[in-house]
């Protein structure tokens, strides 16, 4: 069976670049029949926190990338991690360092002035340390070195990007556990993957240059590897690597900014991989339609503009109802009262077009809920003495109506507009300013319909009188 993985650091938010390996690894499984497994990946004590896991954990579910086991915390499996590296210690594939940190700093200054790659010499390997005179300082916790071979080649097909051969003599001896009993990135996933019996491992490729490292471990402990898929990363419209100030922002961000899960997933999809020309496509088909194959060896850009256009279209796409249940606490949260208002749904349905974010719809619906004021300088543009007279009339002939419905408006605007000589923007732009506060609103007289014949009288005759 297919087993995959998300293994997040918690040491911030859930990012666009992780939620993309989590939404590439999270397909893969479901389009197998296969098992995602979440794993946190919290080793990190310095910067690691539960608010970064709830973080995380809050956008997977926002996203609706379900997983099928964890979240398992490496925090809490560090027994396990001593196991396996006294297990390798016995077997001759790793060895206890007692280098201190001074140590490592003098050896790699010196490496430099010779012109040398500053790397770990391998002093303290057994037969290094013996013939070298060195014995273990007194009371000194060492550290566990994998003894990674010096010959030879280490060689992986990555789904990707094809075969890749990295020379051993490019590897030192790295750090399996630290002396705190912490395991060091490199050691641990092999652990973990290996215990979780993770079959692919999907990943961005700023993790390539682990890999022969991991391979090494895994071959090491006798295991049969992974399939590694390294996913190409996102940058921005500059070509530099993705940041916030491109854009790109906490998942959870996007939800509070408004955008639909459903959006943020479908553009996500298509960050560094294709299938066809297909713009708009749902989760279920993506799973149906995604294969490793396809994606791209090129660097994704991430395109906020195009973002935004493809949460437009699931707006315009979405169930007024939906709708409705997402930006209602949203006018709320801004001061709006919907008790009394218009049907939000009709509001919806009237407004769903004219923006791209629930919160951009719940601050059109403001027209509605609200008390927006129009302001001085809009009054003394719009609202001319004739002007004022024809809303007055306006006001009077809507107490008239036995019917408040958009046809019905239209008629006396229409009238009252050809009796007065004005032309129709003269009396819409402050009719509108007056009843709702804003100068452009859809349809004149279907949103007076929805506003209510006595709010839109009220608001007339504050003014116009």
């Amino acid at each position: 069976m297919i087993r995959t993985r998300f293994a997040p650091s918690p040491t911030g938010y859930l990012h666009i670049g992780g939620a993309r390996t989590a939404l590439f690894s999270w397909a893969f499984a479901r389009k197998h029949g296969g098992k995602f497994i979440l794993r946190i990946e919290d080793t990190d004590l310095e910067r690691s926190t539960d608010d970064s896991v709830q973080a995380i954990l809050d956008g997977m579910k926002w996203l609706g990338l379900d997983w099928d086991e964890g979240p398992f915390h490496q925090m809490h499996r560090l027994d396990r991690y001593r196991e396996v590296a006294e297990q390798l210690i016995r077997e001759g594939h790793a060895y206890p360092c007692y280098c201190s940190k001074e140590e490592l700093d003098a050896m790699r200054e010196a490496q430099r002035a010779r012109g040398e790659k500053p790397r770990y010499d391998g002093r303290w390997r057994p037969e290094n340390a013996k013939a070298l005179g060195l014995n273990p300082p007194r009371g000194a916790k060492p550290i566990v070195r994998f003894r990674n071979p010096l010959e030879g080649d280490v060689t992986f097909v990555d789904l990707v990007k094809g075969p890749i051969t990295v020379a051993n003599a490019e590897l030192d001896d790295l750090v399996m556990l630290r002396a705190d009993g912490v395991p060091t990135y490199n050691f641990g996933v092999v652990v973990d993957d290996l215990d979780m019996g993770i079959t692919h491992v999907i990943r961005g490729d700023d993790h390539v240059n682990n890999t022969p490292r991991q391979v090494n471990i895994f071959r090491a402990l006798g295991a049969e590897l992974p399939q590694f898929a390294h996913a190409p990363m996102i940058l921005g419209a500059d070509g530099e690597r993705l940041s916030k100030r491109h854009g790109a922002v906490s998942v959870m961000q996007y939800a509070e900014d408004g955008f639909l899960p459903e959006a943020v997933l479908n553009y996500l999809a298509r960050l560094g991989w294709s299938h066809g020309d297909a713009e708009l496509f749902a989760s279920q088909k993506f799973i149906e339609w995604f294969d490793l194959a396809h994606i791209s060896r090129s660097p994704a850009q991430f395109n906020p503009e195009k973002l935004c256009w493809l949460n437009q279209q699931y707006i315009k796409a979405s169930d007024e109802g939906r709708l409705a249940h997402a930006v209602a606490p949203r006018i709320e949260r801004d001061g709006g009262t919907l008790a009394g208002g218009p049907p939000l749904e009709r509001v919806v349905a009237l407004l769903k077009e004219r923006t791209g974010t629930l919160a951009g719809l719940a601050d059109e619906a403001m027209m509605f809920y609200g008390q927006r004021e129009p302001t001085a300088e809009a009054l003394d543009e719009h609202l001319t003495p004739e002007v004022r007279s024809a809303l007055a009339e306006l006001a009077t002939r809507f107490e008239s109506l036995g019917e408040w419905s958009a046809d019905a408006i239209n008629v006396e605007v229409q009238m009252v507009s050809k009796a007065r000589a004005l032309k129709m923007p003269k009396l819409a732009v402050p009719l509108r300013l007056l009843v709702f506060g804003v100068a452009q609103t859809p349809a004149l007289s279907t949103v007076l319909a929805l506003a209510g014949k006595q709010r839109v009288i009220d608001r007339i005759r504050r003014f116009a009188h």
